[in-house]
């Protein structure tokens, strides 16, 4: 046995240390990118079905967004944390460590869920409350962020199993399990919120019903895969008890990586305050920009989920050339990437909107802010890229600065500001100049790391 687990380690080093970096990064990122991509359809179609409810259905999904992006920010943090110890601990040959990093995992995964469970049930109506007074968005948006948050076990196993999967280089199975979720998503859409095939109408509680519905199957199929396939780890529940040294070690990294991605959620929570000023057409535009946007975003956090264990693998072996020509990659790759979607945004805005059953007001106030906004894409891409380095190095803070600085300390004061002086129009303006400074202290905060982690381990 112990043989056979040192041939799959040796099998695991052979890939991540020694395969070509564009061969093993569009090896590992490909398939994620495909499964990014079907999520983002899913999020995209999921609105458009809402939108042909009405356009308070379509505000209440859009303002329910900060706890979903909580939810997968505690879950992807968490991961986050646990990739990069278990890519690392790989990458020194050191697969006790590897293992209770997984175990321990499955651990986390079952406490976060408990917390959101406890929110779904008691805090929804609160949180629809503290943002609007419309009776009917308050009611469409208790039905479903109640559902999402009380059955929310499926995201949370979902993002834990893929994880484990990542972590080891499986990437492919991700793209079955998210694509298989995403697409049961898609079908079982229209069917629960129109009540076609002899189910229930359920309006927006249809739209949930249908969401947790695929990721509770993406969890089964992530689990099976990690039983069946995932030879470089051992799951067990004889394994799964909490080991202090190693929840401190994933929570070093995943503490700021939640925080980081958190702060989207206190960020379009703030922004959405801020538009429900002007109307709640303005905050569904906010809302439907966000799916849109994820068509572009998506594929980069789909390549970063490979270049975080292939940049944590090599720093674990020691290989600075490896590293450097990762980040290279991604870099250039996330920059066509936002390219493509400034593009779009700017091209066919009108086109994009009327999928959402837009007004005239809504698209008004649409054109103008896809407009302005995929100016930020100029710059994002780097930020993003450089982000996943410092996290894969174990600086996940390096980020959590960089996110408090872009989306806390510049993006809202000033759209606040903008509010406040120069109208609507102005506050799409807020992200470009929020962008600004994300780039420029990722690349203070980068030099530092490179003269302190990279530099240092030679040739």
């Amino acid at each position: 046995m112990e043989q056979k687990t040192a041939i799959n380690q040796s099998q695991k080093e052979n890939k991540m240390g020694t395969m070509p970096i564009p061969r093993l990064l569009v090896s590992m990122s490909l398939p994620m990118i495909i499964s990014m991509l079907v999520q983002a359809l899913y999020n995209v179609v999921d609105s458009i079905f809402v939108s042909q409810i009405n356009e308070n259905a379509l505000t209440a999904v859009s303002l329910a967004f900060p706890i979903q992006n909580l939810m997968i920010a505690v879950a992807s943090g968490t991961g986050v944390g646990v990739n990069a110890l278990l890519s690392r601990s790989l990458g020194e040959k050191n697969y006790e460590q590897a293992n209770r990093a997984a175990n321990n995992s499955v651990l986390l995964t079952l406490c976060s869920y408990a917390v959101f469970a406890l929110v779904g049930i008691f805090g929804s109506r609160l949180f629809f409350a503290s943002q609007t007074t419309d009776s009917q968005i308050q009611e469409y948006g208790f039905q479903y962020m109640s559902i999402i948050c009380t059955l929310s076990f499926g995201v949370f196993a979902q993002v834990n199993m893929e994880r484990l999967l990542q972590s080891t280089g499986l990437t492919f199975y991700n793209m079955i399990t998210q694509g298989t979720g995403a697409i049961i998503n898609i079908i079982f859409d229209p069917i629960l919120i129109f009540g076609y095939f002899g189910f229930p109408k359920m309006g927006v509680a249809g739209a949930a019903a249908a969401t947790v519905f695929g990721q509770i199957v993406a969890m089964l199929l992530g689990i099976y895969f990690n039983f069946k396939k995932n030879t470089e780890i051992k799951l067990s529940l004889k394994r799964m008890r909490f080991h202090g040294p190693t929840v401190k070690m994933i929570y070093i990294v995943g503490i700021p990586s939640i925080l980081m991605m958190s702060i989207g959620s206190i960020m379009t929570f703030g922004m959405n305050k801020i538009l429900l000023m002007f109307s709640s057409t303005a905050a569904a535009v906010f809302g439907v920009y966000f799916k849109l946007q994820s068509f572009f975003f998506m594929p980069i956090f789909g390549m970063n989920n490979a270049i975080v264990p292939v940049i944590a693998f090599n720093y674990g072996a020691r290989n600075r050339k490896r590293i450097m020509d990762s980040m290279r990659l991604g870099c250039i790759a996330a920059f066509v990437m936002m390219m493509l979607g400034l593009i779009a945004f700017n091209v066919i805005p009108d086109v994009l909107l009327r999928f959402f059953n837009a007004s005239e007001d809504m698209l008004y106030i649409g054109c103008k802010a896809l407009r302005t906004i995929s100016l930020s894409y100029i710059f994002a891409g780097f930020c993003i890229v450089i982000g996943s380095v410092f996290q894969a190095l174990g600086n996940g803070v390096y980020s959590l600065i960089v996110s408090v600085c872009r989306q806390l300390l510049v993006l809202l004061p000033s759209a606040w500001i903008l509010a406040q002086t120069a109208g609507l129009d102005a506050v799409w303006w807020s992200f470009p100049i929020a962008e600004l400074a994300s780039i420029a202290m990722s690349v203070i905060l980068f030099r530092r790391i490179y003269r302190q982690k990279i530099q240092p381990l030679g040739a």
